[in-house]
């Protein structure tokens, strides 16, 4: 919820016709002027409150008015006035009976109108409200409160707030290609590297996901899945008003040269000291190469490779290896191993699936919009799926994994793990393979931090 910021305050030390609020600050949504006056010196039973914005006594205010006192109801207009009231009512010479609250919205934009509402108790007499108009493009940068007729006393009071209403301005913190809030946290999702600041000392949880691998693309024979990036959670984060840096890690590149060369691993994904470590690339070696070690590992190669372990432990899980005549092992995931590569039915699976990745921070992907959402669930870091022997794609884990290659007409259909999941590339045949297709590229990272309303 928004929150008032005083500008400014007068307590009027002796009687005075006017008080007047300038230099008013362009950094704020809205204005609200809460008033507590009484007169002195009327010359009837009562006078109105009104402004001026700007020093502007042409004719260009206009008004709708309300007001009852319990017993009757009356309502009004006036247009083209050279004055602004602040309410429909009167207040009463030598009493605080008097109170109102007037707001004035997006005061500062200079592309449209300026509008305001008032509303003022005046106990015991009637109670009033108040829409007014004044027609100017010109932001508000003072104002002067008039009393129509004798004086504001000794001790009116007269506070002029500021309220901004974008998320950036009530959140605790700054940073983050998108702040977002739910009834309960507040979100900074980094989708790119940059800084978070805390403007008060916060404690939040913090998600790091790194970039995860590309799948392999070795010489004529099937390519591994590439391993998710790693994934941490670090709960509970006590964290003071300084600046720390967030750093998004990319994904691994996608190879169509084939040769010896496996996928490249991703990038490591970093909130402060906090390190979440890159997904591990498919194996691309041709005499049965492993999958990279990484946060998730690679899968292997065709030829009994062996998957890439997870290092350091914790943050994924383990490629699948290699059948000795079938597919490429599929990339871990964030929960879930990759699966093997097998020559077993049923022929779509002849190339290992990618482990899948985590649901367990969904609620965090709802929140935010990122992860993949699959049937209303969201998960992050799922494995790339190893290529399969023939046309036949297969399908990486839940969290943003690409799919493996058929070989075949297929081979061109291996695809990258999704932006911002640190999921793993998919798997292909490379080399002189016709036609030629390039494994997956590993999907980049995401940092989220979260801290309660």
């Amino acid at each position: 919820m928004s929150t008032y910021t005083p500008i400014a305050s007068q307590t009027l030390s002796s009687a005075a016709a006017s008080v007047t609020f300038s230099g008013i600050p362009q950094n704020y949504t809205d204005l609200v002027l809460v008033m507590n006056a009484k007169g002195t010196g009327f010359t009837g039973s009562g006078t109105y409150p009104y402004v001026r914005y700007n020093s502007d006594s042409g004719t260009n205010y206009s008004r709708t008015y309300l007001s009852g006192n319990g017993s009757s109801a009356s309502s009004g207009r006036g247009t083209s006035e050279n004055l602004q009231y602040l309410v429909g009512g009167t207040y009463i010479d030598g009493t605080f009976a008097y109170n109102s609250i007037t707001h004035f919205m997006n005061y500062s934009n200079t592309t449209t109108n300026k509008t305001m509402l008032s509303r003022a108790n005046n106990s015991g007499v009637q109670v009033d409200a108040l829409v007014g108009l004044w027609r100017s493009t010109s932001a508000i940068t003072s104002m002067i409160i008039y009393s129509s007729s004798g004086n504001f006393d000794t001790g009116s009071t007269f506070n002029l707030y500021g309220i901004d209403a974008s998320l950036s301005a009530q959140a605790k913190a700054t940073g983050g290609t998108t702040i977002i809030r739910d009834s309960s946290y507040w979100y900074h999702v980094f989708t790119g590297s940059g800084t978070f600041t805390p403007t008060q000392a916060i404690t939040a949880d913090v998600l790091v996901v790194a970039g995860g691998g590309a799948g392999g693309a070795p010489d004529n024979t099937y390519g591994g899945g590439g391993g998710a990036g790693g994934l941490l959670a670090h709960t509970s984060q006590s964290l003071s008003t300084q600046a720390y840096t967030v750093t998004v890690g990319a994904g691994g590149s996608g190879s169509s040269s084939g040769g010896t060369n496996g996928g490249s691993n991703g990038s490591n994904s970093q909130f402060g000291s906090l390190t979440a470590s890159a997904g591990g690339g498919g194996g691309g070696n041709v005499s049965g190469g492993a999958g990279s070690n990484g946060g998730s590992g690679g899968g292997g190669v065709r030829n009994s490779g062996a998957g890439g372990t997870a290092s350091p432990s914790g943050q994924g899980n383990a490629g699948g290896a290699a059948s000795t005549t079938g597919g490429g092992g599929g990339g871990g995931g964030a929960s879930a191993a990759g699966s093997a590569g097998t020559t077993s039915t049923p022929s779509n699976y002849q190339g290992g699936p990618g482990g899948a990745g985590s649901s367990t921070y969904s609620s965090w992907g709802a929140a935010t919009y990122t992860g993949q959402n699959v049937s209303g669930t969201y998960w992050f870091a799922g494995g790339g799926g190893g290529c399969g022997a023939n046309t036949i794609v297969v399908p990486g884990g839940n969290g943003g994994g690409g799919q493996g290659a058929g070989w075949s007409s297929n081979n061109a259909l291996a695809t990258s793990g999704s932006a911002n999941t640190g999921g793993g590339g998919g798997g292909v045949v490379g080399g002189a393979v016709s036609p030629a297709g390039a494994s997956g590229s590993g999907g980049s990272g995401i940092v989220i931090i979260r801290y309660a309303v």
